[in-house]
């Protein structure tokens, strides 16, 4: 897969290819957290394809604590060049247009997506230099085009406005997980699915509280509902 990009006033093309790819225990699109860094204790792998396993484009990563991701929306659902330039951002509740340029929608003309996330650690192995990153917002398969380390005294900007988003909140969820259901997973897989959780994964626009939802993570189908109190209550943990 690679994306070729057009440059109208230099009339040039640029041939991108994925560098890598990312691994977690989300599979799908339902669940990924809605921006990266706001569930920290979600934990991924970055796997180089072959030919960009080499030791010295990483020297000196290790003294970085945060990495800036470019990667690609793989599981969007359109085709490649589709876009529109008005999206509906779920933080509106799906019900109000954004400029697609004032939002951080999947559905862009380059498909690119730009993500913050924490290195934990390099893994030297049979696949080569494996890094250990958490707080994604990738599901697992997303190739990765680009890796640049984070440099706090120009990339975080505090006190600013961020438009629509600083007169609007998620609604967080209190979750209610049996306890005998809880035995399947280790601990910080636990702990970051009941973030994932509160962090409410379904579209904006469901809230039926008769429904049974489902949600696949690490290799099991995470089953609950959610009343109109905000309660989640994990109903059933069934094995993929």
């Amino acid at each position: 897969m690679f994306f070729v990009i057009f440059a109208t006033n230099r009339r040039k093309y640029m041939n991108i290819e994925p560098i890598a790819y990312y691994h977690t225990t989300l599979h799908t699109k339902f669940g990924v957290p809605r921006q990266s860094g706001i569930v920290p204790e979600l934990r991924g792998t970055i796997i180089f394809e072959p030919a960009y396993r080499n030791a010295d484009a990483l020297r000196g990563i290790e003294g970085f604590d945060f990495l800036w991701l470019i990667w690609g929306f793989s599981l969007k659902g359109k085709k490649e060049g589709e876009w529109n330039p008005l999206v509906r951002p779920p933080l509106l509740g799906g019900n109000e247009y954004m400029g697609v340029f004032a939002t951080r929608s999947p559905f862009r003309p380059n498909s690119l997506g730009l993500s913050s996330v924490r290195l934990l650690g390099v893994e030297h192995g049979v696949n080569g230099a494996v890094l250990h990153v958490a707080g994604a917002d990738l599901a697992d398969g997303t190739p990765i085009y680009d890796i640049k380390p984070y440099v706090e005294y120009s990339d975080a900007h505090t006190g600013v406005r961020c438009g629509f988003v600083d007169s609007n909140s998620w609604t967080q969820l209190k979750v209610v997980f049996p306890e005998e259901l809880k035995t399947v997973f280790d601990s910080a897989d636990y702990e970051a699915l009941c973030k994932i959780l509160e962090l409410d994964p379904r579209p904006q626009y469901h809230n039926d509280p008769e429904r049974v939802y489902g949600m696949p993570f690490a290799g099991y189908d995470i089953r609950f509902t959610v009343s109109r109190d905000n309660l989640l209550r994990v109903v059933e943990v069934v094995k993929l």
